[in-house]
């Protein structure tokens, strides 16, 4: 692990994440007495290793993205129940500026409540529209099942 890594990680309770060794594995060997499986061996088990340390590091950047992201959103739902509570107001005003044009009170409240049905059933009919239209990931799905056929062909094909 490097020091900036080490820095980064210093009192944020993080995991320690996998590391490729900075040292030659076979110490007492000389460079030229190593076979090249051994190299392969050791190049796969540090790839791997590099491999496992990418995902894990990821891993935790975006939970910490995540948590960040749903402390924040508590905010907008506060937002929101405030903006729900305060919209009886405009339609309240309405009904009453209805009932001073000479409108009976009760009136003023049964058109009001015919304007909200009214646009209750227009943003639900935009609302179906746009939902009805969700397809799916459908490009993934047929990439996917190209890729499980090659390669269940190259597996048929091989003795």
């Amino acid at each position: 692990m490097t020091s900036a890594q080490q820095n980064d990680r210093a009192g944020a309770g993080l995991p320690q994440v996998p590391s490729i060794p900075l040292t030659e594995d076979r110490v007492g060997l000389p460079p030229g007495d190593q076979s090249i499986g051994a190299l392969v061996k050791d190049a796969t088990t540090h790839l791997s290793t590099l491999v496992r340390a990418e995902i894990e590091l990821a891993k935790i950047e975006i939970s910490r993205d995540v948590k960040r992201g749903l402390r924040g959103s508590v905010f907008f739902i506060i937002a929101l129940v405030v903006l729900l509570f305060s919209l009886y107001f405009p339609f309240i005003a309405l009904a009453e500026g209805l009932a001073e044009l000479g409108l009976q009170r009760w009136l003023g409240f049964l058109i009001t409540w015919g304007v909200m049905l009214l646009l209750v059933g227009l943003f639900g009919f935009l609302g179906y529209k746009k939902v009805r239209g969700i397809k799916g990931p459908r490009r993934t799905i047929k990439t996917a099942q190209d890729t499980m056929a090659a390669l269940k062909r190259d597996s048929d094909e091989k003795p």
